[in-house]
């Protein structure tokens, strides 16, 4: 589902009343455990975190007018996703989520390269994504970006 928000204020307040606490919370735990220097930002439609222009200001390579993307939180037609790009880049991080997840839900792990899918709204890890959050800085990201893009 594609929402037109212009704050993460806006995107939650556009979605079904089922969906508006998990997204929240998801939010929440982001924003409390997430480095210094990321930025909470609507990105791709979505609720995003970011390195702004003022720390990187190349941007994204595809799109250098958009910030660098990090993380997203997005509610989809049969899910609640969280996207991290430090899952898709860095192995070990990936490794790390998939023998963690486990710990935390008693449901099937649902992901794709950087999309951790969440069909059960009532077993969403919350305390595991904002560890997830917490595990990689800006120039821990900027770093493993640069080192991706430039193979």
């Amino acid at each position: 589902m594609q929402y037109h928000a212009n704050s993460p204020e806006d995107y939650i307040s556009q979605l079904p009343v089922e969906r508006k606490e998990p997204v929240k919370k998801l939010r929440q735990i982001i924003n409390k455990n997430l480095p210094k220097g990321f930025q909470e930002t609507i990105s791709y439609g979505m609720i995003g975190y970011v390195v702004p222009h003022s720390i990187y200001p190349g941007g994204y390579h595809c799109t250098p007018e958009l910030p660098l993307p990090f993380m997203n939180i997005a509610s989809q037609k049969n899910s609640i996703n969280v996207y991290h790009s430090g899952v898709y880049a860095k192995e070990e991080l990936h490794d790390w989520f998939v023998a963690e997840y486990p710990k935390h839900c008693k449901r099937k792990l649902d992901m794709g390269k950087s999309c951790i899918r969440f069909k059960y709204i009532d077993d969403i890890p919350y305390e595991l994504i904002g560890e997830l959050a917490s595990k990689m800085t800006v120039d821990d990201w900027i770093s493993i970006y640069e080192k991706n893009i430039k193979k």
